[in-house]
């Protein structure tokens, strides 16, 4: 018992546990074919049924459970809520398994909002429990083990499917023992014995500033990726009745807690103070986009199987939605990893990059839309979300170079609820059946035709942005004495 304790408190032990939980809990081999399963002889529905009256469930679900979630996930300590989650996953599945009928399946929705909700707990459980020097690595560890779990799950759902190993019903019971080996791992979890806001304990040194490091990946309907993002599901710290020190790099605020968080109302009070001053001018164009892509994304990564049906019916075609989606994770996670290695200033370039990339991404969502081939739209969906991947991390790693960590896990919260809240008004307005209730293609026109708007405001402010920098450099030669680096707080072009 005693080697057991020893074993339970080094950080290895939380984080492998964790990582079991992530892996078991991502590997969904029936995702990339969930639109073939709910309009084939299983559930017999229609595709206007599930597009109209059945996803958007999962979207207004994620949207009011989501802050509730997130005050209880810090107030109980992370564990139950991790739990929790998993419990709900079995009973998502459960209801794939057996229920039939669209209530059935909204209900099936609105445990899976539940389950996306939950997701915040993941990374703030190791938080809580890994010690400050390791927590860059396990962070890392559990996040990878994710977009493993989701690619093998894609992998090997294309695999059974393609040589008939299994029935979608059988790989729907895979999934149930899978998740519930993620269940039995949850409950050995250690329980923390702090948390952010309303359990903890004072430190003396100082926390240090954590970036993200890997993908941000996407969260669909049912069994999505989760949106929750590298190191971002951390519980953020308010700033007041704390000391702040500057220190570290460039407009690095450290928070450290000099008493304890009283209740609710004065963690929102501190959460809300501290929101206040994160946002200012160049982190706010860069939470912008990161809010308004994000909305984009999910829209298209959740009804993209539904695209696909209708431009080849998986009754007539071998359907490769499980190798597609899993080449797009591979290559958003190469391009994403691959930034970690440019020499660009981003703090420069980063808007006319956001505005030109987003572009792309407007012209792929065109693409797949009316040209008509299945290969095309396979193909427009991996650059889709590579570019997608690739420009998120640019985001993250700009916020975070501004940021500790904790501040950091506040801008990504913020930044998530923003990106929910449109896309609730997306929902209700393009493809709930009580609002305009648009056919697949209007709707992909419809996405487009947003990434597009996101490419033409980025790329004028970046041409705004680039303009004023070079007037402002030319300025300060003019006035004599050398050339100084326009990101200067002396040089004109940069001040907000």
């Amino acid at each position: 018992m005693e080697t057991l304790r020893r074993l339970q408190t080094r950080w290895g032990y939380p984080t492998g546990l964790l990582c079991v939980y992530g892996f078991f809990t991502t590997v969904k081999p029936l995702e990339p074919f969930l639109i073939p399963y709910l309009t084939g002889p299983d559930k017999n529905l229609t595709t206007e049924q599930v597009t109209n009256e059945i996803f958007p469930v999962w979207t207004y679900s994620f949207l009011v459970i989501l802050l509730p979630v997130f005050v209880l996930t810090d107030y109980l300590r992370y564990k139950p809520v991790i739990v929790f989650q998993c419990v709900n996953l079995f009973i998502t599945t459960a209801m794939l398994l057996w229920a039939q009928g669209v209530a059935a399946m909204q209900a099936m929705q609105f445990f899976y909002g539940v389950v996306t909700a939950s997701e915040v707990a993941y990374f703030s459980y190791i938080y809580s429990v890994v010690d400050l020097r390791f927590y860059r690595r396990a962070t890392s560890y559990c996040r990878s083990i994710q977009l493993v779990g989701y690619t093998v799950g894609s992998v090997l759902g294309q695999v059974l499917v393609s040589f008939s190993l299994m029935s979608y019903y059988n790989i729907l019971v895979l999934t149930e023992v899978l998740t519930s080996i993620a269940l039995v791992a949850s409950f050995f979890l250690p329980m923390p014995e702090k948390s952010m806001f309303f359990h903890q304990q004072h430190s003396k040194a100082a926390t240090p500033t954590v970036s993200p490091t890997a993908t941000h990946t996407d969260t669909g309907p049912v069994g999505g990726e989760g949106e929750e993002d590298t190191g971002g599901n951390r519980s953020p710290v308010g700033e007041a009745g704390g000391e702040v020190s500057e220190e570290g790099g460039e407009g690095r605020v450290e928070v450290s807690h000099k008493g304890d968080t009283g209740g609710c109302c004065e963690v929102i009070l501190l959460l809300w103070r501290d929101c206040l001053q994160c946002y200012s001018k160049p982190l706010l164009y860069w939470s912008v986009w990161w809010a308004m892509a994000t909305c984009g994304y999910n829209q298209t990564v959740n009804y993209v199987q539904v695209l696909w049906e209708h431009v080849e019916p998986s009754q007539n075609f071998t359907v490769y939605n499980g190798g597609v989606e899993a080449v797009s994770n591979l290559f958003g996670a190469a391009s994403a990893y691959a930034i970690g290695f440019t020499q660009v200033n981003w703090a420069a370039w980063g808007e006319l990059a956001l505005g030109t990339f987003s572009a792309l991404i407007a012209a792929s969502l065109f693409l797949m839309t009316f040209i008509g081939s299945i290969w095309v739209c396979y193909a427009s969906y991996v650059i889709f979300k590579s570019l997608y991947m690739l420009l998120i991390t640019i985001a993250m790693f700009q916020i975070a170079a501004e940021l500790s960590m904790e501040r950091y896990a506040l801008i990504f919260g913020v930044n998530t609820f923003g990106a929910l809240v449109l896309q609730t008004v997306l929902t209700a307005v393009v493809v709930d059946g009580r609002g305009l209730g648009l056919d697949i293609i209007p709707q992909f026109t419809i996405y487009g035709s947003y990434f597009s708007v996101i490419a033409a405001v980025f790329l004028l402010r970046g041409i705004y942005t680039q303009m004023r920098d070079h007037r402002g450099h030319t300025l300060k030669s003019h006035v004599g004495g050398e050339s100084t680096c326009p990101e200067t707080d002396t040089c004109p072009g940069h001040k907000f």
